[in-house]
């Protein structure tokens, strides 16, 4: 008896909880949310742009590694955290500098990530980055490609040439390896995107195959196989819709012929984000399907993307995205080992859980999660930012109300 009665209680104080954590989210006002965004990536990326300014990443940042590591990861995993850490913040950064409080902060991180795109790549540098050895390099050689696709006027044109040559031969000393035939082949494609679009020595072969085989391994309903199967994963948020978006994008500026595969790509793009919409619960959670969970709230990349795109689609509001995301970011990032005591994340999805990570998650792995914060790319005054809280999908059903009918697209 007495142990059904503290079960009771515990469950009575878990569901007092959730309802003032909920209430709180609703009260929370669009200029705060934007606050703790800001705050939060800072929080996420300062160590390690600071550390890397300063050639000292590699003196500084711990390597924590899952139990069933494949290696100590120490060759790939700074690069891995700088790729993926830039990629995430490279929309905030474009908006460049301004006069207000937040935008001297922008200042200050442009500074720190020029710098360290220069530490990165030169071969003279204690950080000079890997860009060669084992497989891993082509995936963050891809992702920091796509944070120079996505701020081109604060993280390439300001540099000056002799780090611009420097740039170039990284990306392009990425070419030795040779990707798995899965998402993989986007890695190479973003490399040569980058290329294509700033120095025109395209490797067309590595840029276009991975795009016509994913043409061949779309699966319907907004949704790609990793490689020719399906996986129920993140992936096609992880990197499967938001590599083709950029490179698509990049691709168009310049060749017409890319514009009917760039529009169908958004169509299928646009239909994943509202799926990830859905799959956001009422108190924040969503489910822990398949691997690369250490990536945390990068999961959710794509609906990210597609709202700093303002393609979501009509029946779902951005200001229930800003909600639902920052349910989702504020209740994993303040869980309990998250970051370490000098500010460094761990290991885990909901604070630090080592025995999550697979075999290739290392603490430069963990950075990803910085992609949930693309929308930060969106001024102050866009209406994301601006209009009043509204439910996101979940919330509105397990309420009570009513949700628009739900259809599968092709």
């Amino acid at each position: 008896m007495k142990k059904s009665i503290s079960l009771f209680f515990f469950v009575f104080l878990v569901v007092n909880h959730l309802n003032a954590q909920n209430k709180k989210i609703e009260k929370t006002s669009p200029k705060e949310v934007r606050a703790f965004f800001v705050a939060s990536l800072v929080k996420i990326g300062d160590p390690l742009l600071v550390a890397l300014s300063n050639n000292q990443l590699k003196q500084q940042m711990p390597v924590e590694r899952s139990p069933g590591a494949w290696d100590d990861r120490k060759h790939v995993t700074y690069l891995e955290a700088f790729g993926r850490l830039l990629s995430g913040m490279a929309p905030w950064l474009e908006l460049g500098a301004d006069a207000t409080p937040e935008g001297q902060l922008r200042a200050k991180y442009i500074a720190l990530a020029q710098k360290c795109i220069h530490n990165a790549t030169d071969p003279n540098s204690p950080d000079f980055m890997n860009f060669v050895v084992d497989r891993q390099p082509l995936v963050d050689a891809a992702f920091f490609a796509q944070a120079l696709l996505r701020a081109p006027k604060q993280l390439w044109e300001p540099l000056d040439e002799v780090t611009k040559a420097n740039v170039i031969k990284s990306l392009k000393s990425s070419r030795i390896i040779k990707p798995y035939h899965s998402n993989w082949l986007l890695f190479a494609s973003t490399v040569e995107a980058a290329i294509f679009k700033f120095d025109r020595d395209v490797d067309s072969e590595r840029l276009n195959y991975g795009l016509e085989e994913h043409k061949k391994w779309y699966l319907g309903d907004g949704t790609y196989g990793d490689g020719p199967d399906f996986h129920w994963d993140y992936y096609n948020s992880f990197v499967i819709h938001p590599m083709q978006l950029d490179v698509y994008k990049t691709l168009v500026e310049k060749e017409v012929a890319y514009k009917e595969a760039f529009k169908k790509e958004l169509d299928r793009a646009r239909r994943y984000a509202a799926i990830q919409e859905r799959m956001i619960s009422p108190d924040g959670t969503y489910p822990p399907i398949g691997r690369s969970l250490a990536y945390r709230f990068g999961a959710f990349q794509l609906l990210s993307q597609i709202a700093l795109w303002k393609e979501l689609p009509k029946e779902i509001k951005p200001s229930q995205v800003r909600s639902a995301l920052y349910a989702m970011i504020q209740r994993q990032i303040s869980a309990p080992g998250t970051f370490d005591n000098k500010g460094w994340l761990q290991i885990g999805l909901y604070g630090h859980q080592p025995n999550i990570g697979e075999g290739y998650i290392s603490t430069g792995s963990l950075y990803l999660c910085s992609e949930a914060f693309l929308v930060l790319g969106l001024p102050v005054t866009d209406s994301f930012w601006t209009d009043n809280y509204e439910s996101w999908t979940q919330k509105k059903i397990w309420s009570g109300m009513s949700i628009p009918i739900d259809h599968a697209s092709n």
